[in-house]
């Protein structure tokens, strides 16, 4: 960890590079809190999770001019409507022209649906499970998503999460480009190593800074690479 900088370091940096403190806090954006989290219906927990995995390779911006006409097909994600589609009614909603037709993608939905499902049998709420996880250990819950659901490792599975509201970081160029050069991580930002090594390079900076995990992503990234005025 002795390569890691201060967070003061690191934020001096990116206000440098933003043209100021003040401008760079208007680019910073907060996490949603526990209780606001768990108050989240599972229908959108599924679509934030399906709208990942169909952007995943995709350009984003086709994903987005659908989403509507996802909303309509898949039942607004409602999560017992979509446990009861068998294996037919899957593949004719695949086909259909109005949504990315994408088999394999399609499955996904319902695959995921029983990841939300059986979380709330366990657990009794897929949201209070996911609020509750500690952000100290956020690639935990990554890799439960990976294990658990489908097509949600990667960075798909954090983007889903982000969006959504949950506090984590994200492994975006930048910053696995920072953690590389101050030889933190070495390899694929994905091993369990450098995962580890990022987690607690992280909860060092919230120690410090008392920022959320996701603010320091941003400041972060924001303070390497191309991120200039």
């Amino acid at each position: 960890m002795s390569h890691l900088e201060t967070f003061q370091q690191i934020y001096q940096r990116a206000s440098e590079r933003k043209g100021g403190e003040a401008e760079l806090e208007s680019l910073i954006s907060q996490p949603l809190n526990t209780a606001d989290l768990a108050a989240i219906s599972d229908d959108r927990y599924l679509a934030e999770f399906t709208q990942k995995v169909f952007q995943s390779g995709f350009v984003w911006k086709v994903v987005r001019n659908k989403w509507p006409d996802f909303e309509r097909v898949f039942f607004e994600f409602n999560i017992q409507k979509i446990l009861l589609m068998p294996d037919e009614m899957l593949e004719k909603k695949a086909s259909d022209p109005s949504i990315i037709r994408n088999f394999n993608k399609v499955k996904t939905i319902r695959e995921n649906a029983i990841m939300i499902d059986n979380v709330n049998r366990e657990q009794g709420s897929f949201a209070q499970f996911v609020a509750d996880w500690p952000t100290d250990d956020i690639i935990g819950l990554w890799a439960y998503l990976k294990k658990h659901g489908a097509r949600l490792g990667g960075n798909t599975g954090p983007y889903g999460l982000r969006a959504i509201g949950k506090d984590t970081f994200l492994l975006s160029n930048d910053i696995v480009g920072y953690f590389t050069q101050r030889d933190i991580i070495s390899g694929s930002a994905q091993s369990k190593r450098s995962l580890t090594a990022i987690q607690n390079s992280f909860n060092q900076l919230q120690q410090e800074s008392g920022r959320s995990l996701q603010e320091l992503s941003m400041i972060l990234s924001r303070s390497v690479g191309d991120n200039y005025l």
